[in-house]
């Protein structure tokens, strides 16, 4: 008895779930290795592709973000970002964040760990901190990986702007930065919707394709021109405002209004999610 007494005397929720215990599972599970290849195959996919091509500068009439792709290894990098913004760093938020309590339940592990007894709120802010650390790693891999690969092909120099003038290489890297935050806070609405499903379905596949088919529903509204100023209240409307801070003088405007928007809509989101997790009958 005196013992039951101690380790009850000696519990406390913080020690519950460590968040290193957490990510080291999920940075052994399959689904985690096959997405960091996959992006970090991305930018050598991208090079053998525009040595097949050729130079894809003077194409156009107009000139494009791609086809300054070749310029430095900074503009290549800018490429990558460019040509995944859009989908691609969708399906590691969506499948991080969609993935992580719908498995729990899937493998009917779920109501053990909170027998452990481990805090309800304890388990989601342990998987939503990994979920979202991986997340932004993916979208760290991706840049850094195409940076090191773009160098060694087309050599190191400033980041050449399509509608004229340059960033040097310092200044360049540091809007890269700034870009690759913009397009995790950008892709935080994907990560709540997840989230939410993740805690309202055992199936994980559920969870991480509806993440993913609501955001492409919100790029197809975003398409519809007719929709006029109400365009605006949609994050996939703001996801590429990026563009606007690797430019000789950036424009901040379009960025703050999709934080502020991308903002907004993940936290109510969260909060769906840990106020439906809370009242749940957890059966699996």
């Amino acid at each position: 008895m005196s013992t039951l007494t101690e380790v009850a005397s000696g519990y406390q929720t913080r020690h519950t779930l460590p968040l290193r215990v957490e990510l080291v599972r999920q940075l052994k599970r399959r689904r985690t290795l096959v997405m960091g290849a996959v992006l970090g195959l991305l930018p050598f996919v991208l090079v053998i592709a525009f040595a097949i091509g050729g130079d894809p500068s003077g194409r156009n009439g107009q000139i494009t973000l791609m086809d300054t792709a070749t310029a430095s290894g900074a503009n290549f990098a800018a490429v990558n970002l460019f040509v995944s913004a859009g989908f691609l760093l969708v399906i590691p938020v969506a499948l991080f964040c969609g993935d992580t309590v719908a498995s729990e339940a899937s493998w009917s592990s779920l109501r053990y760990l909170l027998a452990a007894p481990v805090p309800r709120a304890r388990l989601l802010w342990s998987k939503l901190a990994v979920a979202l650390g991986l997340s932004l790693a993916a979208m760290i891999l991706l840049p850094v990986v195409a940076l090191a690969v773009g160098t060694a092909a087309y050599g190191w120099g400033p980041l050449q702007i399509p509608t004229g003038g340059a960033l040097d290489t310092g200044t360049a890297t540091q809007r890269l930065a700034l870009t690759v935050a913009y397009i995790f806070v950008s892709q935080l609405v994907t990560a709540g919707l997840a989230f939410w499903l993740s805690t309202k379905t055992d199936a994980p596949l559920g969870a991480v394709g509806g993440a993913v088919g609501l955001t492409i529903v919100g790029n197809v509204l975003d398409a519809v021109t007719a929709l006029g100023h109400w365009r605006d209240f949609l994050p996939a409307h703001w996801q590429f405002a990026w563009a606007d801070a690797v430019q000789p003088h950036p424009e901040w405007s379009g960025m703050i209004q999709g934080t502020a928007i991308s903002i907004t809509y993940a936290l109510v989101l969260f909060a769906l999610a840990f106020r439906g997790f809370s009242r749940k009958d957890i059966v699996s």
